[in-house]
């Protein structure tokens, strides 16, 4: 039996959002097309999109790809002093308006949530064992409750998942961190983006033990892969996430460590039918976008295949 998924990536590997200068002078049109031609069915959302839905569609369409999702920066981890649950919420669905709608007109199912509140992910100077954590039960409790109204909010009006993106240097980052969301969140309001790099860097050493564990929340997946030894340099000499990056942490499938063939047998074995998106931060100068991107579809296409 085919095995129902997609496969898709993100404009990182062309061009960088957080560090301008790494594909800055590459033209959206360009990462369209060579993405189309390797064979990827759609991308992501990065900074050089279009920013309204009928005028992103009309780009997409113009190579016949799809719009996978988006990046959303939500800001749910910290309230202002003397700001109820209720009040944060409502300022974040105000704040939503226009993403969620571009992200609803082209017909995406699951947006990217990336909390960054407190978040050091941009901070080059700024190790990731900096970033932000939650004191007490009472504020990841109070952040779960948030969580819940904003995921139950995005179904309700767009039609759209809430895919909590687990990322280094921000509030949920390891395993544990995972666990604790996922267990103190309701599964039909917050669901979970698994993201194999961040996962490996994170601590979990093999990815797969974790995603079984929080199978049934996946909606989404980035298939990003990693270098050890970098990361090993990377926890001994305190860097921050973009110097990592900048330094090659991160790869795409296929050019690192982690197992692909487990990691898709086990998302085939529980009937997952999203999207597999390609997406490794690296520098294009160093690590050629046509070249890579095409190494990584090649090898979740072979494996997809395999298994179907």
């Amino acid at each position: 039996m085919t095995w129902n998924v997609n496969i898709g990536i993100n404009p990182i590997s062309w061009f960088n959002d957080d560090m301008p200068a790494l594909g800055g002078e590459t033209p959206l049109e360009t990462a369209l097309r060579e993405g189309k031609e390797i064979g990827y069915e759609g991308f992501e959302l990065g900074n050089k999109f279009p920013k309204e839905g009928p005028a992103l569609k009309a780009k997409l369409d113009e190579y016949g790809l799809r719009c996978v999702s988006g990046w959303y920066s939500g800001f749910l981890a910290e309230v202002e002093p003397g700001q109820s649950n209720a009040d944060a919420v409502a300022a974040e669905i105000e704040r939503c308006k226009a993403h969620m709608s571009k992200l609803q007109y082209n017909s995406v199912k699951v947006v990217v949530y990336g909390e960054c509140a407190g978040t050091v992910q941009g901070q080059i100077d700024t190790p990731v064992t900096k970033r932000p954590s939650f004191a007490n039960d009472a504020q990841w409790a109070g952040y779960a409750e948030r969580l819940n109204a904003f995921g139950e909010h995005l179904l309700k009006t767009y039609g759209i998942k809430l895919a909590y993106h687990h990322h280094m240097g921000a509030y949920v980052e390891s395993p544990a961190d995972i666990d604790k969301l996922m267990d103190l969140t309701d599964p039909a309001k917050v669901f979970l983006l698994f993201d194999t790099g961040h996962a490996f860097y994170g601590g979990a050493a093999d990815p797969v033990p974790l995603l079984t564990k929080h199978l049934k929340r996946v909606v989404h997946v980035h298939c990003k892969d990693v270098r050890v030894p970098v990361i090993a340099q990377a926890r001994n000499d305190q860097w921050s996430f973009l110097n990592g990056v900048l330094n090659g942490i991160f790869t795409v499938p296929g050019d690192g460590s982690i197992d692909y063939r487990a990691v898709l047998s086990t998302l085939k074995n529980a009937g997952y039918e999203g999207w597999l998106v390609v997406e490794a931060e690296q520098d294009p100068a160093v690590a050629p976008s046509y070249a890579y991107a095409k190494k990584g579809y090649e090898t979740l296409r072979a494996l997809v295949n395999e298994l179907s």
